[in-house]
């Protein structure tokens, strides 16, 4: 794998933890807003939602990201699969968790392409039209978005 490739599948990854983070502890986007003011980071519902959706990511907000949704950097980066954790998972760990969560294999997964940089994210309907075709989401689209042939 590639750094390029490397560098899309973390970037997916952060944004999954954000997102299932904020969702498992009952918050509002607005009430992860409001968290991150009070640590001196000023943001908006919107940028907050460009981040669960991969874009704007500024690694720079992640220790104040990762207070707010009450969780450790490290889980937020997918590297232990406990919120409280700061130390990565052993492999033995990652393959025990596999067994306590045997849905987390039928869990959508992210296709990441051959073209630099590039990567689809499963929650995403349709695709620009310079995209390889054998990365096309099967997802039917989703409102406000015309489908691409």
């Amino acid at each position: 794998m590639n750094s390029a490739d490397v560098g899309a599948r973390r970037r997916l990854i952060v944004m999954q933890r954000l997102r299932e983070r904020r969702r498992r502890l009952g918050l509002t986007q607005k009430q992860v807003v409001s968290r991150l003011g009070r640590l001196g980071v000023l943001t908006t519902n919107k940028a907050l939602s460009s981040l669960e959706h991969g874009a704007g990511l500024d690694v720079a907000k992640l220790p104040e990201l990762a207070h707010a949704l009450e969780c450790t950097v490290t889980y937020l980066l997918g590297m232990t699969s406990d919120p409280r954790s700061w130390a990565p998972d052993s492999p033995a760990s990652a393959q025990q968790q596999a067994a306590r969560d045997p849905a987390a294999a039928t869990r959508p997964r992210v296709a990441v392409g051959s073209r630099e940089g590039w990567a689809r994210r499963p929650d995403l309907a349709h695709r620009p039209a310079n995209t390889p075709a054998g990365l096309v989401n099967s997802l039917p689209p989703t409102r406000n978005q015309p489908p691409h042939a």
